[in-house]
This record gives C-alpha cells, sequence and structure tokens, in this order.
C-alpha cells in the first residue's frame, strides 16, 4: 500500500496536470473556415480532439468555400485541446481550450461549450471578416471578455488597424491583434494577450 506521502508526489506521466495549477477554459470563435480548429491543433500539448463532419451539398448555400476551396469537413460541436503556458512552472495556468462551431445554426451547442469560459479568442479572416460577426454577436452575448485576432492569411487585403477597430464598432477596451494560426508560437502569443485581458478585466470588476 502506497504511503500517504506518496501518494502526494506528482505523478510522472504524461499529461498529467499539478493539483495547484490554475485550470482556465477559453474558447476559440469565428467563421466558417477561419482557423478555429488550424489553432487549436497548433497549439496543442495533447493529441487535440476534433467533432467534425464532411460538407454536403445541402451546405454548400451557407458554407461557402470561395476562400477554402480544399476545405471537406466542419466543425458540428467543438474542438478540444489543453496548452500549459510554463510546463516548468507547476502553478502555471493549464488552458482548455475549446474551439467552437462558426456557423449561427449551431449556438445550442455554442452556449453549451461556451459555459464557465472565462475568455475568447475570436478570429478574423480580412478576405472576409463578415464570416465572423454571428460568432462575434455570440462571444458579446456572452458577457465574457475577448480578443480580436486576425488571422493572417497571405493573400488577406491590408487594413489598419484602425479602420478595422471602426468596421466592427470595438470598444477601446477590446485589443485587436494579429496572429498565424498555422504557427504554434504565433497561437500561443495570442492566446497569452487573450489571458493578460481577460485576468485585467477580472480584476478592475473586482476593485469596482
Amino acid at each position: 500500500m502506497a504511503s500517504a506521502s506518496s501518494r502526494t508526489q506528482p505523478l510522472d506521466v504524461p499529461g498529467y496536470v499539478p493539483r495547484e495549477a490554475p485550470l482556465v477554459k477559453l474558447v476559440v470563435a469565428g467563421g466558417f473556415g477561419v482557423g478555429k480548429t488550424t489553432l487549436v491543433a497548433s497549439v496543442s500539448e495533447m493529441q487535440s480532439l476534433h467533432t467534425e463532419q464532411t460538407l454536403t451539398a445541402v451546405s454548400a448555400s451557407v458554407d461557402l468555400l470561395d476562400y477554402t476551396p480544399q476545405k471537406t469537413t466542419t466543425t458540428v460541436a467543438a474542438d478540444f485541446g489543453r496548452l500549459t503556458l510554463d510546463p516548468e512552472d507547476p502553478t502555471a495556468p493549464v488552458i482548455y481550450l475549446f474551439g467552437t462551431p462558426g456557423q449561427a445554426r449551431f449556438q445550442r451547442v455554442w452556449d453549451d461549450v461556451v459555459y464557465g469560459a472565462k475568455g475568447a479568442l475570436l478570429l478574423l479572416d480580412l478576405r472576409r471578416p463578415e464570416a465572423s460577426y454571428e460568432a462575434m454577436d455570440l462571444v458579446e452575448r456572452s458577457g465574457i471578455p475577448y480578443v480580436v485576432a486576425v488571422n493572417d492569411f497571405p493573400e488577406a487585403p491590408y487594413v489598419k488597424d484602425s479602420a478595422l477597430r471602426a468596421r466592427l464598432d470595438l470598444g477601446e477596451e477590446t485589443p485587436l491583434i494579429h496572429c498565424n494560426a498555422r504557427n504554434p508560437h504565433s497561437s500561443i502569443d495570442a492566446l497569452i494577450q487573450l489571458v493578460e485581458h481577460v485576468m485585467t478585466t477580472y480584476s478592475r470588476d473586482v476593485a469596482r
């Protein structure tokens, strides 16, 4: 029988999360094909989980593939990944990352996925920013802090941040950043900025 002291030692197994590590639930939101699944997969320290279904002719009129002709599936429930911000620090936050469906018809799924989330990273594709407007409405209605992250596709047009903020009617308190969802370092930087924004927002609310 293991002693009490041995049972309190961290387990030397992959994927173990120390008890003292704070667990933070974040969501990645945005329109169809803006890179949510790609971002979750790029940063997850475990094998990320995805609930995708093959695109069909029925969805062709709403799930437009003009800018993503190679895309053959769509998320219908959620993507899931996990990221420890500092693996060397047992008290560093561990992020549970949920990618949400990008279409309004999955709002019931969105309500379930966003429950308990501390913040959201809203991905935007400047080739078709309107694709993320419905997701932005869902994020704002949820009331959680969020960061708008422009996923920099190579062929996307250049838009000044000030013009984009005006177009999206973003408040001064909402950060607008850029990232590359395919690049793990860029995606992690975006998530760190979201965590910092969440902490600032909640600290401000507590101080009021």
